[in-house]
């Protein structure tokens, strides 16, 4: 109800209201972080998903769906989707994995995709990554968007994992820029982000400023690491990512235009790029 009400009355309103009652908005942009909305596949996406073997994972009360092509090699890669994605993303770069031969694993994060519903976080998210890192073995992974966060936090919470080669298309770096992102879409005060932040910190028993892709990189093992990010994305602005390669030695960061943040998904020459890297 209060998001129809919220859509009519336009963020000028919205922004006053969160000056005078913070805490009705700050449910609000809560309810925005935790509930991911998530878009259609395409038919030809639906159709790589069907040729998969899929199998459900009990998790923290989600049922995860879990998809597995083999490419008759002895190479495997993990699949990582970003927030409000799902597998069927990867569609077309699993078709190139399995033309390399690779087997590839993915899965739908808590509340995405063909997984069951329910208010899900980041933080479930990257323990989910963490588990699919040991399930499957793997040793190279590719991830979008969102997905970089959780998995550098996955193998920044796990020393033991090692990983050899690390893709990285697209990556937000401050958790306190999607904090700042959501309170943007919704168009509310400073005092409601400054509540919104201290309701995640509670939640969670974290501090915002300690959640940054920049810093977790200097400590995870990665041989190689590979972040491509298109200087027009809108979502994640290519600065995020700079400041992620900028400390981090075995990353090469390569800038493109014309994919957007999705299309980079389905771009041929990014693809192969990918593919040449997992096997450099």
């Amino acid at each position: 109800m209060l998001t129809v009400v919220m859509n009519k009355v336009g963020k000028k309103f919205v922004y006053y209201l969160s000056s005078l009652v913070p805490s009705l908005i700050v449910k609000f942009a809560y309810a925005k972080l935790t509930s991911p909305q998530v878009s259609k596949l395409r038919p030809h996406e639906l159709e790589v998903l069907d040729q998969a073997k899929q199998s459900d994972l009990d998790f923290k009360g989600f049922t995860i769906r879990l998809y597995e092509w083999a490419g008759g090699g002895d190479q495997s890669v993990l699949l990582v989707h970003g927030w409000e994605g799902q597998a069927g993303n990867f569609a077309d770069l699993v078709e190139k994995l399995l033309a390399a031969n690779y087997t590839v694993y993915a899965f739908d994060g808590p509340s995405h995709g063909f997984s069951s519903k329910g208010s899900a976080s980041l933080f479930e998210f990257t323990e989910l990554v963490g588990l699919m890192v040991e399930k499957f073995q793997v040793d190279k992974i590719v991830s979008h968007s969102f997905g970089g966060v959780a998995t550098t936090f996955a193998l920044f919470q796990h020393q033991s994992y090692h990983i050899s080669r690390y893709a990285l298309l697209t990556t937000p770096n401050r958790f306190t820029e999607r904090i700042d992102q959501v309170a943007k879409i919704v168009g509310i005060a400073p005092i409601a982000v400054r509540m919104l932040t201290e309701k995640i910190e509670r939640a969670y028993d974290i501090k915002a400023d300690d959640l940054n892709v920049s810093d977790f990189v200097k400590e995870i093992k990665v041989d190689k690491a590979l972040i491509i990010h298109d200087r027009d994305d809108k979502i994640i602005p290519i600065s995020q990512s700079r400041a992620v390669a900028q400390g981090w030695e075995v990353c090469t960061h390569e800038e493109i235009t014309g994919t957007g943040h999705f299309r980079i998904l389905r771009t041929e020459s990014v693809l192969d790029r990918v593919v040449t890297f997992l096997e450099s």
